[in-house]
């Protein structure tokens, strides 16, 4: 872990400084002047006997471990003082919660959680569409009208509220909808005929 803390403190230095730093892979021995001098002091720093600290003692995974939760702490700030992306956020507030998610990405999902794409406020939005108006003509056609009150959309959703309703009440957070009801939440989306609204 003094690895790791050191790793940190420096990366906090350089930041401090202004520094722009960026963990990129670049082909070796290609002559990249930084890479080059990366792999001499290596070298150097193996073969010193002079060093009291032994690296050998910390395995690879617990390094990239400590890296990677550094940068989800880092993404996870910035994710919080967005000022876009509101929808994204309600679905994922918490980035190492999405990062440890296996989905499956479909148009129809990408367009719900995001509240880009074929949703009219949106189109409306960027003068693609005149009006906003949902073709139920109770109101705007946003991710929040599709999602729980709709009228073109009772039957889809009535499955999906069914699965809620065993164990939360509805209308549910849509943090809750992704954490607890994914594949409900999926087949809704999935089953939603854009081109139709």
């Amino acid at each position: 872990m003094y690895l790791i803390e050191k790793i940190r403190m420096k990366v906090i230095e350089m930041e401090m400084q202004n520094w722009k730093i960026e963990f990129n892979w670049i082909k070796a021995h290609a002559g990249h002047q930084g890479n080059e001098l990366a792999d001499q002091l290596a070298k150097e720093a193996a073969t010193n006997g002079d060093i009291d600290e032994c690296y050998k003692r910390i395995p690879k995974s617990t390094v990239i471990s400590e890296l990677s939760d550094l940068s989800v702490t880092k993404w996870q700030t910035e994710w919080d003082h967005a000022t876009k992306g509101a929808i994204m956020k309600a679905f994922f507030p918490k980035i190492a919660d999405r990062l440890k998610m296996k989905i499956n990405i479909t148009p129809n999902f990408t367009t719900m959680v995001t509240g880009h794409g074929n949703i009219k406020s949106y189109l409306h939005k960027y003068k693609i569409l005149d009006s906003p108006m949902c073709s139920c003509k109770s109101r705007e056609q946003t991710v929040d009208h599709i999602l729980y009150d709709g009228k073109l959309l009772e039957q889809e959703r009535d499955s999906l509220k069914g699965a809620v309703l065993w164990t939360e009440n509805w209308p549910v957070s849509k943090n809750k909808l992704i954490k607890k009801f994914y594949k409900n939440f999926k087949k809704f989306t999935n089953n939603i005929p854009f081109d139709k609204l």
